[in-house]
C-alpha cells in the first residue's frame, strides 16, 4: 500500500512539473509575444491597380507622382479598418437613396463616393459651416431652393441635399469641362479651380499644384471607390447581416404649424428621438410654418423600434 501511494505521489509530482514547464513555454514572455504578434497580424504593401478611373476618366498612373499619391490613399483607407467597416455598413443604408437621384440628373454613379469622403455618410458639421451628408454651405443651399434657418434646415434632408449637390455638379461640369474637375470644384469651388487652372496654364486636375485637401480629394474618392467595391481584396470581412439597412417609412403631410413634436410623434407610436432620427432637417421641437408650407415628415413603419417606455 505504501509503495502504491509513493508511486501515485511521484506520478502526481511529475504531472505538476510537466504542467509547469508547459505553462512556462506558453507564458507571455517578450520572445513568444513577439512571435504571436508577427504571426497573428500582418501589414502588407498594397499593389495599386493598373487601371483606376473616376466617372470614366482614367487616372494617369504612369505618372510616378500620381501613383504615389494614389498609393497613399489606398494605404490610409485600407488600414483605417474601423472607419472602413463603417463605410461599408453605412453605404448599404444610404447608397440606395443617393443612386437614383444621381441617375435622375445624369450624374455618374461614382459621385456617391464623394459623399463618403465629404461626411462619412453622416450629418456632419464642418468648421466652415457646411452641413449634412453632402456638406452644403448655407448660401449654396438657399441658392438652390433649400430652406435653411434655425427651425428647418433642409441641408440635413438627404434627398433634397442630394438634388442640390447634383445641380452644383452639373454647373461645374459645364464650366470646367470634366467630371474630375467638377468633383475637385465641389471641394475648392468653381472659381477657385478655374483660377488655378488659368494661373498654372493647365487643363487637367492631375496637372494642378493644389493645397493639401483639394490635392488629395480625387485620390480619396477613387480609393474609397476601389475599396468599397473590393472588400475581400483589401481584407474587409463581413456578412450581409452586419451591414446597416434603412428602416421603411411613410410620409405624413404637414401644412400647418406643429407646436410640440413630442406629442406629434406619440400619435404615430414613436418618440421624439425616433422622429428626429428620420427627420434631422427639423431643427427644433416645434415647426413654425407661418406660411402654411407643405412639408412631408417621414414616419417609420410600425414594429421597427422597441420603445423602452412602452
Amino acid at each position: 500500500m505504501k509503495i502504491a501511494q509513493k508511486i501515485l505521489a511521484l506520478v502526481g509530482l511529475l504531472s505538476l512539473c510537466l504542467l509547469f514547464i508547459y505553462a512556462l513555454q506558453d507564458a507571455p514572455t517578450d520572445e513568444n509575444f513577439e512571435k504571436k504578434l508577427i504571426n497573428d497580424y500582418n501589414v502588407y504593401a498594397l499593389q495599386v491597380p493598373e487601371h483606376l478611373d473616376f466617372s470614366g476618366e482614367a487616372m494617369p498612373l504612369n505618372n510616378p507622382d500620381i501613383l504615389e499619391r494614389m498609393d497613399r490613399e489606398l494605404l490610409v483607407n485600407t488600414y483605417w479598418q474601423s472607419n472602413g467597416l463603417l463605410m461599408f455598413k453605412r453605404a448599404k443604408k444610404y447608397f440606395p437613396i443617393i443612386e437614383p437621384i444621381l441617375e435622375k440628373y445624369n450624374i455618374p454613379n461614382d459621385f456617391k463616393y464623394l459623399a463618403v469622403i465629404e461626411s462619412g455618410l453622416t450629418n456632419a458639421v464642418s468648421p466652415a459651416g457646411a452641413r449634412g451628408v453632402w456638406q452644403i454651405m448655407k448660401t449654396t443651399g438657399r441658392e438652390n431652393g433649400l430652406e435653411v434657418n434655425t427651425n428647418v434646415d433642409e441641408r440635413y434632408h438627404l434627398e433634397k441635399a442630394t438634388e442640390v449637390a447634383c445641380k452644383y455638379l452639373l454647373k461645374s461640369k459645364e464650366q470646367l469641362g470634366s467630371w474630375t474637375l467638377a468633383a475637385a470644384a465641389y471641394n475648392a469651388g468653381n472659381s477657385g479651380v478655374s483660377r488655378r487652372l488659368k494661373e498654372q496654364n493647365v487643363t487637367d486636375y492631375y496637372d494642378l499644384l493644389l493645397g493639401e485637401e483639394t490635392g488629395r480629394y480625387l485620390f480619396r474618392i477613387v480609393a474609397l471607390k476601389e475599396i468599397l467595391n473590393n472588400p475581400n481584396k483589401y481584407g474587409f470581412n463581413f456578412r450581409e447581416k452586419d451591414l446597416y439597412s434603412n428602416v421603411p417609412t411613410y410620409k405624413v403631410e404637414v401644412d400647418t404649424a406643429v407646436t410640440d413634436f413630442t406629442q406629434f410623434a406619440e400619435k404615430f407610436g414613436i418618440n421624439y428621438k425616433i422622429l428626429k432620427l428620420h427627420n434631422p432637417w427639423l431643427r427644433e421641437p416645434h415647426l413654425n410654418n407661418k406660411t402654411r408650407k407643405q412639408y412631408f415628415i417621414d414616419i417609420p413603419e410600425e414594429g421597427y423600434y422597441d420603445l423602452a417606455s412602452k
